[in-house]
Formats: C-alpha cells, structure tokens, sequence
C-alpha cells in the first residue's frame, strides 16, 4: 500500500473519532504528526467512575516490538499528564488506543498488540498495529481481569474506531 493509503486511512480514524466526540486534533511529536483523539465517560457500574479515553494514531515506517513498547509508554505518559480533573486512581482512569499504521509490520509486533491489555495503575492500553499491506488490524480483544469492568467499552470502541482497510 501506498503513502496515500495510510493517510487515508489515518483520516477515515479521524473521521470516526469526530463521529463519536473524540474531538481529533494533529499534533506534532518531535516532528511526527500524530492523529489525537479524546472522550470521557462516566457510568456508575464502572464503580461511579470517569473514564477518559484517548486515542493516539501514527504513521510509521516498520512497526517492531520496540516501537509499539515504546509508543504505548509514550501515550500513557500522555494521557495521563493530559487527562485533568482528580488524579489517576480517584473516581477516575485512563484507557488508551496507541494506533501504529505502517506497509511493514514484524510479526511479532503484531503478536504482541494482541497478546493482551497493558496496563498500569488505574491506566489501560490496548495497542494497535494496522497493516496497510495486508488491510488487517491487530489488537486485544479480550477481557482481562484486570480493568475487567471497561472491556466491553474498550471493545465497542475499537471495533468503531478501526476497521481493516478494504
């Protein structure tokens, strides 16, 4: 697949993220453009929590296990040093989607997105590798047992927000 495509692609997640109040903006990560979407939401079976969700999708040109490690830390950090309201862990959490496009994708890397959630104290991610090449996206699915209560909102969203190129 071509440069063109991946943009195309990165759009079409823009444009759902837009559809369903993510509000998504571009920034730029030391000199990345990086697709940044976000929402918030509250529902009292989450234990009376918010729930703030944010989605971060780039291009690049291999995806490796290094590179979506990395990545997943990079938008954690993000997310929750941008979050607002009360601090991690007080009737409040993060989830995360870091989103990696790319024409060449190691198999393990795809592995490892699917493998399972990472998580860390009152923070969620679910990486995602998209393979251009293929049209396949590759992410966890599951409901782990950790963050167990936002798996079906975690599920929802991302088969909302990535769908394989066609």
């Amino acid at each position: 697949m071509s440069e063109e495509s991946i943009r195309n692609y990165l759009v079409s997640v823009e444009s759902r993220l837009a559809a369903d109040a993510c509000a998504p903006r571009w920034e730029d990560w030391s000199g990345v453009p990086v697709l940044v979407g976000r929402r918030a939401d509250f529902r009292m079976r989450w234990a009376a929590t918010n729930l703030h969700l944010f989605t971060v999708a780039a291009a690049v040109p291999e995806v490796t296990v290094p590179v979506i490690d990395t990545f997943t830390t990079q938008v954690l950090a993000y997310a929750k040093k941008n979050k607002g309201g009360l601090p991690v862990g007080m009737q409040t959490g993060v989830a995360a989607f870091p989103v990696l496009v790319s024409d060449r994708i190691d198999p393990a890397a795809m592995a490892w997105a699917e493998e399972k959630q990472r998580n860390q104290f009152a923070c969620f991610a679910r990486p995602v590798v998209v393979d251009s090449a293929q049209g396949y996206v590759g992410m966890y699915r599951g409901k782990p047992a950790l963050g167990r209560a936002y798996a079906s909102h975690l599920i929802e969203k991302g088969a909302g927000y990535f769908h394989p190129q066609g």
